[in-house]
């Protein structure tokens, strides 16, 4: 690869949630700059996050990509994945001072079909810094997602658990039933289907 060849880094977060979109993030740095306490979004305070999230606006260019509920339940995990993962690329891409990359890392396992050549990295956003920048990213971007929906169906607590299997989101899908942010695929709301 030549010397001054274009990385770009990829990550996804919202694969595990009951409820919400997948968003994820391709994201390639103007230049090689340092960040203070840069690990996986997971391993982060939210004040840490949004503090990195404020430096890479500033000096990556990035683009975002979005899976909507229907998408993960119709494609499949992996597909939906990869619909987001694409409409990050094309995003990037599209703005001022985008170059092409000529190659992608991609935080995890899966066998992806992209535009670019690319590599997949399992625990990538331990490992790669241009890894850890994209799932930051895309992790505030959810998280902040996830707040603005919760104004809309304030019954299931998403501001705070963002659509994760926790016993308070347990505890209001039983007694509120699915909401149309809910993954019909999923096991509890599937279940919970069944049973009305």
């Amino acid at each position: 690869m030549k010397e001054n060849a274009v990385i770009c880094g990829l990550d996804e977060v919202g694969r595990g949630p009951w409820a919400g979109p997948l968003v994820a993030c391709a994201l390639v740095l103007k230049k090689d700059i340092r960040f203070k306490g840069l690990k996986d979004s997971k391993k982060m305070s939210p004040a840490a996050r949004e503090k990195i999230c404020a430096m890479l606006k500033k000096n990556a260019v990035y683009g975002l990509g979005v899976s909507i509920v229907e998408e993960v339940d119709a494609l499949g995990l992996i597909p939906a994945t990869n619909l987001a993962f694409t409409r990050a690329l094309d995003e990037m891409l599209s703005k001022e001072g985008s170059r092409k990359p000529a190659f992608l890392v991609v935080d995890g396992r899966d066998k992806l079909k992209l535009p670019i050549p690319h590599r997949t990295i399992i625990k990538g956003d331990e490992k790669i810094k241009i890894i850890a920048c994209a799932s930051i990213m895309a992790k505030v971007t959810r998280d902040r997602l996830m707040c603005e929906l919760a104004l809309k169906w304030p019954k299931y607590g998403f501001d705070r658990h963002k659509g994760y299997g926790t016993g308070e989101h347990m505890r209001a899908l039983v007694k509120n039933g699915p909401c149309e942010l809910h993954r019909r695929t999923f096991r509890p709301v599937r279940e919970m289907l069944h049973s009305i």
